[in-house]
């Protein structure tokens, strides 16, 4: 379902963090140059997952400026796998980092 090949890249605001199993999503709302906010989804691992990572629901508060980095819905749906978030303080998120055998 998700582009396995390609990647998108976002910059808007957080809108909500669902940091739920078995899956978190954290809804960004993404305005286009003419204005119009669309509100892009960006699937992440679990809660448990996402803690060892580092990223907690207090990381990413609504109204929080972020970049988000995912491989976009086969069927152009503006939602994506979260790959990587960048906060407008320049701090850097990878979800992905919580499954790092340590």
């Amino acid at each position: 379902m998700f582009e396995q090949t390609k990647q998108i890249t976002v910059e808007g605001v957080v809108k909500e963090f669902q940091y739920t199993n078995p899956h978190s999503w954290l809804l960004v709302d993404v305005k286009d140059k003419n204005g119009k906010v669309t509100t892009w989804g960006f699937e992440a691992e679990g809660p448990s997952t996402l803690q060892r990572a580092g990223i907690r629901p207090s990381v990413f508060p609504a109204g929080t400026k972020v970049t988000m980095t995912g491989r976009p819905m086969k069927d152009g749906t503006p939602a994506a796998i979260w790959v990587l978030a960048v906060r407008d303080d320049g701090k850097k998120f990878d979800p992905r980092a919580g499954f790092a055998v340590k």
